[in-house]
């Protein structure tokens, strides 16, 4: 069934997954309205949602075109759509307070990624942000009406599908973990009490949706897996109303604003305008992206990953952003990528392939925890699956230009020869640092007969044979998500720690 799940969520970027979320959640609460299961009209609900993605989309217009940013075909939508879901819906169409409390959200929630952004950077969840500001000038505030119990099983689901996808199950665990606990050291006063406030907390609350929705945002969460830990565990420890600072009190926005910020201050700050220099055929259908930075060098760790923002006409289902690990040194001039082409390629991917020298793209929220131990003599042993092979060609690059000699052994994956990528990069290593790659070809059919590599698929057998020592070793494993599974699986068969194994993952593999 996971399976099943995943090969879904594959498709699919996190954001598109995201807005369909919320479309849905929308609907649904339409259909739940008309049965009088919610406190509003269904014609209100449609009404102000149709008024925050007008104003939202106008404000956002706006601002790109002033500050000449480019702009995120989902970003706008999301926002919108957030805000339609936490502020209740007019009781009239003539209802002016209310229509005065939106078109500032919207406005804020749009201008605050532009206003309040650092190295253009934005700080702030925009719509967290949003309602915040209007709560303190306006005095109206966000009723966070989708955290209802009708709404519950839905949000849980969708919830836990986005979850999965990016992978950020740490940080919804311990923000809610920590959120229930203070919620019922606040609220409990007799052990009776811990089931009821408990229950008070996940059902009437908009706890859920708030963790896999807003929590989760990718931009303003920390880079690796312990930052983002406390990330949660700080947002959860604030999110109970009754927690204040002398007469202000919290609410679900402040306590994500105070996140935002220790989360600014723990991330890097990187957002580049790189332009393309070149191409380059690595391998079949395969090609190396070279982009010229303004920087002389770029403060990332090899295996780190950036989201690569490129506008284009007529973006498909998948829109405009991706994630790609950095194929390049850190002390390299130019920010290198490795991408992989299929026939009916992403909209993203055409536009990437038709790029001209001079062309910018946008990269930022550098992230990730596949790279090497500082230790130097940590024995590693690298698993690479097609070009999954990427963040290895920028720890072995880093090792060459540094002269940095490391224990490790590599095996890289691919159907036929012509799929292999960086292969002048891990020969040269094996010269120059020693590192051991054996390379296997899983299509036995087109094999060369003077092929000197591995045959078939990667096995425990031939880990173990070509590794003796594979118990002593951290393993990097690499590629498309079956294969890391399977490889995560056997591995643990074998008996290597489960500490030992470190898988690659990014958002947005679609």
């Amino acid at each position: 069934m996971l399976n099943i799940i995943d090969n879904f969520l594959n498709k699919i970027t996190m954001y598109r997954l995201v807005l369909y979320f919320l479309i849905f959640l929308l609907l649904l609460a339409t259909g739940f309205s008309a049965m009088g299961m919610l406190p509003f009209s269904p014609l209100m609900l449609l009404f102000g949602t149709a008024l925050l993605l007008i104003i939202g989309w106008a404000v956002n217009f706006i601002f790109s075109e002033v500050f000449n940013a480019p702009t995120n075909v989902e970003s706008f939508y999301i926002t919108a759509l957030i805000l339609a879901l936490i502020i209740t819906p007019p009781q009239s169409f003539s209802d002016v307070s209310y229509l005065m409390f939106i078109f500032w959200a919207a406005l804020w929630a749009m201008a605050s990624k532009y206003i309040l952004a650092i190295g253009k950077k934005h700080i702030f969840n925009p719509a967290a942000f949003a309602v915040a500001l209007t709560a303190l000038t306006l005095g109206q505030s966000a009723s966070w009406w989708v955290g209802t119990g009708s709404m519950l099983p839905f949000v849980f689901v969708g919830g836990f599908l986005i979850t999965r996808k990016i992978r950020r199950t740490d940080l919804v665990l311990s923000f809610i973990f920590i959120s229930l606990l203070v919620s019922i050291f606040m609220h409990a006063h007799s052990f009776g009490d811990i089931f009821k406030f408990g229950s008070r907390a996940i059902k009437d609350s908009p706890l859920f949706f708030f963790a896999f929705v807003m929590l989760t945002e990718p931009l303003t969460t920390p880079p690796t897996k312990y930052l983002r830990i406390g990330y949660g565990a700080l947002v959860g420890a604030i999110f109970d109303p009754m927690v204040h600072l002398g007469s202000m009190y919290s609410t679900p926005e402040l306590a994500l604003i105070v996140g935002n910020v220790f989360s600014y201050l723990v991330s890097p700050k990187l957002k580049l305008m790189l332009r393309f220099k070149s191409k380059t055929q690595i391998a079949k259908d395969t090609y190396d992206f070279s982009f010229a930075s303004s920087k002389d060098e770029i403060p990332f760790r090899p295996g780190q990953y950036f989201e690569w923002t490129l506008p284009h006409e007529h973006p498909d289902s998948r829109g405009n952003r991706r994630y790609f690990t950095i194929a390049s040194s850190p002390i390299s001039e130019e920010v290198h990528i490795g991408v992989k082409f299929y026939p009916k390629s992403s909209s993203f991917k055409n536009a990437l392939l038709k790029m001209e020298r001079g062309d910018k793209i946008v990269a930022s929220q550098l992230a990730g925890d596949f790279i090497m131990p500082r230790n130097k003599r940590i024995k590693l042993c690298f698993i690479a699956g097609g070009i999954g092979v990427t963040p290895f060609e920028s720890m072995i690059n880093y090792m060459l230009k540094r002269g940095q000699k490391r224990n490790v052994v590599m095996f890289y994956s691919n159907r036929t020869v012509d799929d292999i990528a960086y292969m002048e990069t891990f020969e040269k290593a094996r010269t120059e640092l020693g590192i051991k790659t054996i390379y296997a070809l899983s299509e036995l059919d087109s094999i060369p007969s003077d092929w000197k590599g591995a045959r078939g698929f990667i096995t425990a057998e031939m880990i173990a044979k070509e590794v003796p020592d594979f118990e002593d070793r951290i393993f990097y494993i690499s590629g498309p998500h079956s294969m890391v599974s399977a490889f995560n699986e056997s591995l643990s068969r074998m008996g290597v720690n489960q500490s030992q194994i470190i898988t690659d993952f990014f958002p947005g593999f679609a």
